[in-house]
């Protein structure tokens, strides 16, 4: 079995900072690329960042600038650093991993934690 635990999330006032972690943990053979989404009350759930095993990363246009994720492939684990943080970066942030794990192939997600941003 293979899951994917998250930290890092609280309370935090407008302008201030926040470093979310992601740690895979189980029979994994392969994780290709991982990411964070987040999902605010009342909206779709939404790409924040993402990160492939080679470096490559994407990031959603809101953030920017001031969100940096970064991945310690020999640890499985993904970061998410995040500055600057606006009240609109409230949400549930849901970390994933696309990969091969033991005897199965495909997305993995995270329970989620919270992030609130006080104005």
């Amino acid at each position: 079995q293979v899951q994917l635990v998250e930290s890092g999330g609280g309370l935090v006032q407008a302008g201030g900072s926040l470093r979310l972690s992601c740690a895979a943990h189980g029979s994994i053979v392969r994780i290709n690329s991982m990411g964070w989404y987040r999902q605010a009350p009342g909206n779709e759930r939404e790409l924040v960042a993402a990160t492939t095993a080679g470096g490559f990363t994407t990031y959603a246009d809101s953030v920017k600038g001031r969100f940096i994720i970064s991945r310690i492939n020999a640890k499985n684990t993904v970061y998410l650093e995040m500055n600057s943080l606006k009240p609109e970066d409230t949400g549930v942030y849901y970390c994933n991993a696309d990969g091969s794990y033991g005897d199965f192939s495909g997305i993995i997600g995270g329970q989620g934690t919270q992030v609130t941003v006080s104005s």
